[in-house]
């Protein structure tokens, strides 16, 4: 005699897993609030308004060597007298400072000028290049 036997049939869920999605979601929530304060910082900078362009600048260079010794215009200076040579520029309107760094000087002495000519109130400021001094 043979016997059969029943099977069951598999009966469909009618639920979704709803956790892979939670998941998923849960990490673009992180992605988000990492990012947002990156997007919104602000770094306030002055900038120039924009006009006619001035051919009578007259371009100051401040240097600092490797040593960290100090140059103005070429003739070596000393830290005491730098604040006195800065007023001179404040005073000129047509006068631009730009300051070149030997990229083997140390960041503290770069820092600690630049602070200094922060402190002189000098606005017309530009960087030269990241290489060796000639002078």
């Amino acid at each position: 005699m043979v016997r059969t036997a029943r099977i069951a049939e598999p009966v469909p869920f009618s639920t979704i897993n709803v956790t892979p999605f939670i998941d998923v979601m849960l990490v673009l929530l992180i992605v988000m609030i990492l990012s947002v304060p990156i997007a919104t910082h602000k770094v306030p900078i002055d900038l120039p308004v924009g006009g006619e362009a001035s051919d009578l600048e007259v371009p100051h260079r401040l240097s600092i060597d490797q040593a960290g010794a100090l140059a103005w215009d070429g003739r070596a200076v000393s830290d005491a007298a730098l604040p006195g040579l800065l007023a001179t520029i404040r005073r000129e309107p047509a006068a631009v400072l730009h300051m070149q760094t030997d990229p083997e000087a140390r960041y503290e002495r770069f820092d600690s000028i630049l602070a200094v000519v922060k402190r002189a109130g000098i606005d017309r400021l530009g960087f030269i290049g990241n290489r060796p001094l000639d002078d």
